[in-house]
């Protein structure tokens, strides 16, 4: 069966820590996977399970990476990346080609193959299309949380990963572009345009008139509790403001 979930998004943060431990303290989340092979790229990472979603956050270990010169560009402003996992990536491969997307990166492993399309020709986030051989259902294998992710799922607090929202000062424009490279409709709904994926939603909404670019600028999640949650995030420091946390240069809004 053909499917296209919304499965991951990447944020960056200068540092992994206080971040790594304030997400698990904020939203009852626990790291499933440090991937050792982001250090070729100059970074560190941690991987957090989310239903059967993930956070993950990146941090630079050098100067000059990819990463960091984003957080240098926007500010700190902004998520990193959107991931989507999908059923045959290759083809996806070729389809944003076809469209004039470049190709920033591919990940080949065994049972993995990962396309990142260049932010540049995307606009807003880089987009990953992946695949992983018996990836077919949510609880099966998904690479890059590593190989025993299901072990560190907890909901006592967290349960989804529900949307994630792009503002644009054309999102009319901007999301049918997005929903030609991702073979999905884009609909009006509750005045905004929005892609419904597997899993979740990509929803576009008009910047502000300082914001030039588009931007990814923020995510929702599923929560038991937004009261609890948004008071862990005030304890620790963390502006909130109308059920949303600022936190890794996006807003987390929870519901």
């Amino acid at each position: 069966m053909a499917y296209l979930r919304l499965r991951q998004v990447c944020l960056v943060a200068p540092t992994l820590e206080p971040v790594v431990s304030d997400i698990s303290a904020i939203f009852g989340l626990k790291v499933c996977h440090r991937d050792p092979n982001v250090a070729r790229y100059g970074l560190e990472n941690a991987l957090f399970p989310v239903g059967d979603s993930f956070i993950e956050i990146v941090a630079p270990t050098r100067e000059g990476t990819a990463a960091g010169r984003f957080l240098e560009r926007h500010g700190g402003k902004g998520g990193y990346m959107l991931i989507l996992d999908c059923d045959d990536a290759e083809r996806r491969r070729r389809h944003a080609e076809q469209m004039g997307i470049r190709v920033a990166n591919l990940i080949r492993h065994e049972d993995y193959l990962g396309v990142q399309l260049h932010p540049g020709d995307t606009g807003a986030a880089m987009i990953e299309f992946n695949q992983t051989r018996g990836g077919e259902s949510v609880n099966g294998p998904y690479h890059p949380a590593g190989p025993n992710w299901q072990a560190a799922v907890t909901n006592d607090v967290s349960l989804r990963l529900a949307a994630v929202d792009i503002e644009a000062p054309d999102p009319e424009a901007f999301s049918a572009r997005w929903a030609a490279l991702m073979e999905r409709p884009a609909a009006v709904a509750e005045g905004r345009c929005r892609i419904a994926l597997d899993g979740g939603d990509i929803r576009f909404s008009r910047a502000a008139a300082a914001e030039l670019q588009p931007v990814f600028a923020r995510l929702e999640l599923r929560v038991r509790s937004s009261a609890a949650v948004l008071a862990a995030a005030a304890a620790r420091g963390y502006p909130v403001h109308d059920s949303a946390i600022a936190l890794c240069g996006v807003e987390i809004a929870v519901s």
